[in-house]
């Protein structure tokens, strides 16, 4: 496997000389007018949560070309799915609409024609971009394949692990390597947008090992001690619904991490399978930055849902805990000047913001019916006096063992509906005195007023997203 794990630039002077000379050696300084367009790449991980980053504080994991790409652009620290399951997460990315309004809350659901077409790769490819995608589909059963100029993509969630000319490869580097593939076909003639999603950090379904990471990061983590998250307790637990003590999500923490062994060998894989994604990443800059294209082009990363690793004592996402709708969101712009490089900023960003900063950057409208925001003024230094404060969850994915919910997440206040549940069971945090989300607060009449108006928050704001 290829790691190829090449400096990003870090001094901006050093990175103009250096680029200068790239630039002059590629085809892409023949195309000035349309170098005016910055490329667009996009990098998708599968429940990332936010905190598996060194850049995001983690001791552990080794991510050093994603810590390059915060260091060189801007971290949000507060980043949030409105939907925390693959499908619906997908959807709500592509078209920066809630699946209450994108009608995808279903794995067997594709857009209607008229939401696919405010969708950000069928906008930037009628607007000229040549549009690339590969990885995980997610979004339906039928792949859109003649929708994109370059196809990599699947159905399902695929296997990790598939022998390919007499030797085993991993599917991140097959990822990467198609990712590659579609960069050297791009001549500088039209701006790019590449959209790649990795199965990794997902778990592989069914599978005995639960993150098989590739072969040759077997190795990676192995003499680490993976410290008990404060959550993961059966006081944590004990505190939780029935119904959510014997959900879906209690049943796989029994085959990821009802054991510290189980917890050590699975934490490890997860961070394993991200370090791969991070050597793929590495190689994409140095792509980049061979093509002479890097200094014009936008990167975005951010993770699809986040994911328990026991806290609560639960594994998997779907519920409205920090662990669960919390992820990485990195963007790098390379007219930032060097001054507001490295920022960690704090404004709340939702997934459904990914769509309208592609558009944004590419200077193509973006439709009404998109619910989301471009966070390109906060990458630039601004800060929108607007900018929300709280944010509608909805999750509507129909299985016996996951309980739909809806709820509203603001500074300080997180309150969440159980919404099929007889009766149904409402939890309230105090976010700031309670961050781990402890003791609920429905019940307690001090809290009564706060309750009434966070559930007339929740009734207004469920009827606006439709």
């Amino acid at each position: 496997m290829t790691t190829n794990r090449r400096t990003f630039l870090k001094d901006s002077a050093t990175a103009a000389g250096s680029l200068a000379l790239a630039n002059a050696m590629a085809p892409w300084a023949a195309h000035s007018e349309e170098k005016r367009r910055p490329n667009l790449l996009f990098i998708l991980t599968d429940d990332h949560r936010w905190d598996a980053l060194g850049s995001a504080g983690n001791p552990i994991v080794q991510t050093p070309n994603l810590d390059r790409i915060a260091a060189e652009g801007v971290s949000f620290t507060r980043n949030f799915v409105v939907t925390s399951i693959c499908c619906t997460s997908r959807a709500n990315i592509f078209s920066g609409m809630y699946g209450s309004r994108n009608g995808v809350e279903d794995f067997s659901v594709f857009f209607d024609p008229d939401t696919w077409s405010q969708c950000y790769p069928t906008l930037l490819r009628k607007a000229g971009y040549r549009t690339g995608f590969v990885g995980k589909w997610g979004v339906g059963h039928d792949l859109p394949e003649d929708e994109f100029d370059f196809w990599g993509g699947y159905a399902g969630q695929g296997k990790y692990l598939e022998e390919i000319d007499g030797k085993m490869t991993h599917m991140t580097e097959r990822l990467g390597t198609k990712s590659l593939e579609f960069l050297e076909g791009c001549d500088g003639s039209q701006p790019f947008c590449l959209s790649i999603s990795f199965k990794a950090p997902h778990c592989q379904d069914g599978a005995e090992r639960q993150f098989p990471p590739d072969p040759d990061l077997e190795s990676l983590y192995a003499d680490t001690e993976i410290p008990r998250p404060e959550t993961a307790t059966e006081e944590y637990f004990s505190r939780l619904p029935e119904f959510l003590q014997q959900s879906e999500a209690r049943k796989r923490w029994e085959v990821r991490f009802a054991t510290d062994e189980m917890r050590q060998n699975s934490v490890r894989d997860y961070y394993r399978l991200i370090t791969g994604v991070d050597n793929q990443v590495g190689n994409l800059l140095a792509k980049l930055e061979e093509m002479g294209a890097l200094d014009n082009t936008v990167i975005v990363f951010t993770g699809d849902n986040g994911f328990y690793l026991g806290e609560h004592g639960l594994a998997g996402k779907w519920f409205m805990h920090e662990e669960s709708i919390r992820t990485p969101l990195l963007v790098y712009d390379p007219t930032l000047p060097k001054e507001k490089r490295g920022r960690k900023v704090d404004p709340m960003a939702l997934n459904i913001d990914i769509s309208p900063t592609l558009l944004d950057y590419a200077g193509v409208e973006i439709p009404d019916r998109v619910q989301g925001r471009s966070v390109r003024s906060i990458v630039e230094g601004e800060s929108p006096k607007d900018w929300r404060t709280e944010w509608f969850y909805e999750h509507h994915f129909k299985h016996p063992r996951i309980p739909q919910t809806e709820g509203v997440r603001t500074e300080v206040w997180k309150y969440t509906r159980y919404i099929d549940v007889d009766p149904v069971y409402e939890e309230l945090f105090d976010l700031e005195k309670d961050p781990h989300e402890k003791n609920n607060l429905v019940g307690n009449p001090d809290y009564d007023s706060q309750l009434k108006q966070l559930r007339g928050k929740w009734e207004k704001m469920r009827d606006a997203v439709a």
